[in-house]
């Protein structure tokens, strides 16, 4: 019996020195990192106008890495948290690698939609637009999603009943007009100074226009209703 003995007492010593070699190079769990990217995207698209949800793509089980301790989620080559994305994980401890995982981000909301058939060159009121729900992502980009986005705005083509309303088909009302005399204010920390000067430029709330001072500087500002060029510094 003691050469059964002598092999058993082998047996456990070699499992006895593999167990700690096995469990020095542990393999990273694919679960724990699909979980990494939704929380990401989540953060990431947290301030999205609607019902954001998140579905990761799988990771291929054949993939092995070494397990991190703090994997990284990152966007790069211009991804971001709206319909189909990548997201890449990377780590530097105790093992340097890097993978790129698919996802897919959804925002059920809210968007504007003409309620009638609009004519080119009319004036949007209120009673031409609509809310519909929908989901976002699979709507043009530059789609409006507040009414006060399309109110007073003009319809560059004709466009018709239900369609969504986007930047790109309306312009804002023209608040400073070349020539016209302007007030420039210029605001900062602590202070506020106003001045005229003559509008260089047309332009739309919100649009950046020129202007040349009293004293003949020329400075650029954001157009306000009311002729007014706002210089934030």
């Amino acid at each position: 019996m003691k050469p059964f003995f002598h092999t058993l007492a082998a047996l456990l010593i070699a499992m006895a020195c593999a167990a700690p070699a096995h469990a020095a190079n542990p393999h990273q769990d694919h679960n724990v990192l699909r979980q990494t990217v939704e929380k990401f995207l989540l953060k990431q698209a947290s301030g999205l106008p609607g019902q954001i949800t998140v579905s990761v793509g799988s990771i291929d089980p054949r993939l092995t890495l070494a397990a991190c301790l703090t994997p990284e989620a990152f966007f790069s080559n211009g991804s971001k948290a709206w319909g189909r994305t990548t997201v890449g994980i990377r780590c530097a401890a105790p093992a340097s690698w890097k993978i790129f995982v698919t996802a897919t981000v959804r925002v059920q909301g809210e968007y504007i939609a003409a309620a009638v058939p609009l004519a080119q060159g009319h004036i949007v009121q209120q009673e031409d637009i609509a809310k519909v729900k929908g989901e976002l992502t699979e709507l043009p980009a530059g789609i409006l999603t507040d009414p006060a986005q399309a109110l007073g705005r003009t319809v560059l083509r004709s466009l018709a009943l239900g369609t969504p309303l986007r930047t790109d088909v309306l312009r804002g009302q023209r608040v400073v007009q070349q020539g016209q005399s302007v007030r420039i204010l210029s605001a900062g920390p602590g202070f506020t100074v106003s001045t005229e000067g003559d509008a260089l430029s047309n332009a739309t709330e919100g649009q950046i226009a020129k202007a040349r001072t009293s004293n003949g500087h020329v400075i650029s500002g954001i157009a306000r209703m009311g002729g007014i060029i706002e210089v934030v510094h």
